[in-house]
């Protein structure tokens, strides 16, 4: 597929600063087009009475109706020689410049040695590290639509989304290769994978495809990308979400959906931005825990901070030493963190004042937390301005967040500018908007909502209703102020540390254990991982199949976080109601309280 291009990049290796200056300046001009953009029109929606439709961040919002990558370029020459990500274990980084080259010269190669076409899907399985955004920012210039996966999920899972998405090309870790391989074996498919190295001394795999010679900006020259009309709202990010209810279903995002959530992310609210203009003498410092492949990590901490020149410090996974070792030797200023982080940071002996000296702004999101746990964080850094928010995959995925300043540490705030959110009663088919301090389920819609579930239209007719409102099934009230709380759960998804897990999934391989003839999984309170999931199985007669059978069975098959640490209790009957449906209220209330 690549043949002859490392002995190509060995002869070019010895280009001179000038011609790499030149190819910047290519670029620059190529891609700031800034005066170029034209800007969404504000959405039409059908007046309902009892409904506020306006922003307490502001009424209007100007969002650029462009192509994602022409976004995010437009000021990088601003910051060129800045750091864009930087590896905070190993030290390897890219300045914007040079990230802006690898990303085209990635691009171009997709195109010709892998004769990518337009709309085709990339697969990123990749771990925060400097070159996810390589990848991310190549394969949307090439035109391509990125699926994002779990690192560590088996092949079995991984197999599943190749398959849905129809994925052409799987990008990883050297580490991982043999998983990945698996999966594609497991998908049927002859489906390409790309190596990223993890360390100097790492190996690329026989059969795999080496990252380093895909994305080398040596010898390749711009005007050879192939350009490709592009509407902004084409289909742009497939990541996987089992939205209320059901398995995992492709989620499809646009560029608008992404550019209209970063530009939410930017506004002032209460007495501050998150972040603060880069300049000639100052740039925020994101230490990035949050999973690149999770839309939380993809769009807040990633996409959005890069547009405006921040500096990313890629953490792998969550390691105490590494995490702190981050937050001092770069001296983050910006923190985007999961509440189980917040724990850490509040309770662990292992964290000092100095660690979070530096830190100008904490913000929350992906479960709720309490505002005690908070108040105890800032007890050991008082400067720190604190804020939680709420979204989700389908919404890009920020609908709701706080003001930085404010001391109401539990609300998840209030909708952005051209964000619209209400509380409708339970079982009212009208959906009529609820008056203050009175609870329902949360509806929203606005710019950043996807355009639907990829080859799915029952779940999309499912989850929006008259008006053009998404059903988020999450209970939830706002008060006087317009600042809204979530309170429960109608939706059926168990979120162990911020990720998704879908009870239909567990439910569906346990059934498929010759042992077990019927299954249902709920959520189990966790003080730590906020909740796990809990299995109830009604075996087959004659059946001596135990607890540690099954969960040993479910292990084998599933990411580390959907295992069953929540127990396994055996029953002679599942609790369902006359359509067959599990009745999972019913067991959480009698065995998870």
């Amino acid at each position: 597929m690549i043949r002859g291009v490392s002995s190509r990049l060995a002869v070019l290796s010895n280009a001179t600063n000038a011609v790499k200056k030149s190819w910047r300046k290519q670029c620059v001009q190529l891609l700031s087009t800034k005066s170029q953009f034209k800007y969404l029109e504000d959405s039409v929606f059908p007046p309902e009475n009892g409904f506020e439709q306006n922003s307490l961040y502001g009424k209007t919002l100007q969002i650029p109706h462009t192509t994602l990558e022409q976004y995010v370029w437009d000021n990088f020459s601003q910051w060129a020689n800045r750091t864009a990500v930087v590896c905070g274990v190993t030290g390897r980084s890219y300045t914007y410049g040079q990230l802006r080259d690898h990303c085209a010269a990635l691009a171009i190669r997709l195109q010709q040695n892998c004769k990518l076409t337009f709309g085709d899907t990339l697969a990123i399985c990749l771990p925060n590290l400097p070159e996810f955004p390589v990848v991310t920012f190549g394969a949307m210039e090439a035109g391509l639509v990125v699926t994002t996966i779990n690192p560590i999920y088996t092949a079995d899972e991984i197999s599943k989304q190749l398959i849905d998405s129809d994925a052409k090309i799987l990008f990883g870790t050297a580490s991982n290769y043999s998983v990945l391989k698996q999966a594609t074996n497991l998908a049927n498919k002859h489906i390409p994978i790309v190596c990223v190295r993890t360390s100097m001394d790492e190996n690329i795999p026989n059969g795999a495809i080496d990252f380093a010679e895909l994305s080398n900006p040596t010898g390749v020259h711009f005007s050879n990308l192939r350009h490709h009309n592009r509407d902004p709202d084409d289909v742009l990010f497939l990541p996987y979400s089992s939205g209320t209810t059901g398995l995992p279903k492709g989620v499809e995002l646009t560029h608008t959906n992404i550019i209209a959530n970063s530009q939410m992310l930017a506004v002032k609210t209460g007495c501050s931005t998150v972040t603060l203009p880069t300049t000639d003498t100052f740039q925020d410092v994101l230490p990035c825990v949050l999973p690149f492949f999770h839309i939380y990590g993809l769009t807040v901490t990633m996409i959005s901070k890069l547009q405006q020149g921040c500096k990313l410090v890629t953490l792998p996974a969550f390691r105490p030493d590494t995490f702190l070792n981050a937050l001092t030797e770069h001296k983050g200023s910006v923190l985007h963190l999961v509440p189980p982080i917040i724990l850490f940071l509040s309770h662990h002996d292992m964290v000092k004042p100095e660690h979070l000296k530096s830190v100008r702004n904490i913000f929350s999101g992906a479960a709720p937390m309490g505002a005690s746990d908070a108040e105890r964080m800032l007890s050991k850094a008082p400067q720190i301005m604190f804020a939680q928010g709420y979204g989700l995959t389908e919404t890009s995925p920020v609908v709701l967040f706080g003001a930085m300043g404010s001391k109401n540490y539990s609300s998840v705030g209030s909708p952005p500018p051209r964000t619209q959110a209400k509380i409708v009663a339970l079982n009212d088919p009208t959906n009529t908007a609820l008056g203050p301090n009175q609870n329902g389920e949360l509806l929203v819609r606005g710019p950043q909502v996807m355009k639907g579930y990829h080859n799915n239209k029952q779940a999309t007719d499912d989850i929006f209703t008259e008006g053009g409102w998404l059903r988020t099934g999450d209970i939830a009230h706002y008060d006087d102020d317009l600042q809204f709380y979530i309170t429960d759960r109608l939706k059926e998804l168990i979120k162990v540390k911020g990720f998704q897990v879908a009870p239909a999934e567990l439910e569906e391989l346990l059934r498929n254990h010759p042992a077990v003839e019927d299954a249902a999984v709920v959520g189990q309170p966790h003080p730590i991982s906020g909740e796990v999931p809990r299995a109830f199985i009604v075996t087959k007669k004659n059946s001596n199949v135990t607890e540690d059978d099954l969960k040993n069975f479910v292990a084998e098959k599933v990411a580390v976080y959907k295992k069953l640490d929540g127990g396994i209790t055996f029953l002679d009957t599942i609790p369902k109601n006359a359509s067959g449906k599990i009745l999972r209220r019913q067991l959480k209330e009698e065995y998870c309280s």
